[in-house]
């Protein structure tokens, strides 16, 4: 018997030893991979909102970006340093001087802008997939606030900014948001995430 009581003690032991160890060797998880991208759209878009939810930070502290500011905004997966860069007429000419070193881009547009709003936005994505630093870059087009009652469908959106002849061979998501639904939001980026980490196993680059 007092056998048996010593076999049960070493096996205990010898559990504990391993669940300790396993514990203490496991060390620490791998670090996130990083990103570098830049989010671009016209003032009353809803860049900084958008950006400022998934960063859970308080609506009543959110102020719209007039020249540029930098999130680090994190998923599961990965890390994205997201620099927001402000939509007024006057800092729209400077974008470009922000550009290098993205990894990838995020272009937000108000599903319910105006004709000459929505043309003006169409104006300022159409250079930005052709531009020589972005237009290799994966892009996630964000139709905002499709919650209001004149907000323009996906499908409307991707006949009017002529995306498919435009963007063809490029790499693109355009999806609906809106502050109602964050979790589809988050969705659209795991997407874009998708694509940066494709991109990092190109031949090309590794």
């Amino acid at each position: 018997m007092s056998e048996c009581i010593q076999l049960s003690f070493a096996v205990c032991r010898i559990g504990i030893y391993t669940c300790f160890r396993a514990l203490c060797c496991k060390g620490p998880p791998p670090p996130r991979p990083e990103y570098d991208l830049v989010c671009i759209g016209l003032t009353g878009s809803g860049k900084t909102s958008l950006l400022s939810q998934l960063c859970s930070e308080s609506p009543e502290n959110i102020v719209s970006t007039t020249g540029f500011s930098i999130k680090a905004v994190p998923f599961q997966n990965a890390i994205l340093n997201v620099k927001e860069l402000g939509g007024a007429d006057n800092i729209r000419k400077y974008w470009s001087r922000y550009y290098q070193g993205s990894q990838g881009v995020i272009f937000v547009l108000e599903s319910a802008f105006s004709e000459d709003d929505l043309k003006t936005a169409r104006n300022e994505l159409h250079p930005a997939l052709q531009h020589p630093q972005l237009c290799t870059l994966p892009f996630l087009i964000l139709a905002n606030h499709q919650d209001k009652p004149a907000a323009r469908s996906v499908q409307e959106i991707k006949k009017y900014f002529e995306l498919e002849p435009l963007a063809r061979g490029k790499r693109w998501i355009l999806k609906p948001c809106s502050l109602d639904d964050m979790e589809a939001v988050k969705d659209s980026f795991s997407l874009l995430i998708n694509l940066l980490e494709e991109r990092d196993f190109e031949p090309s680059r590794m």
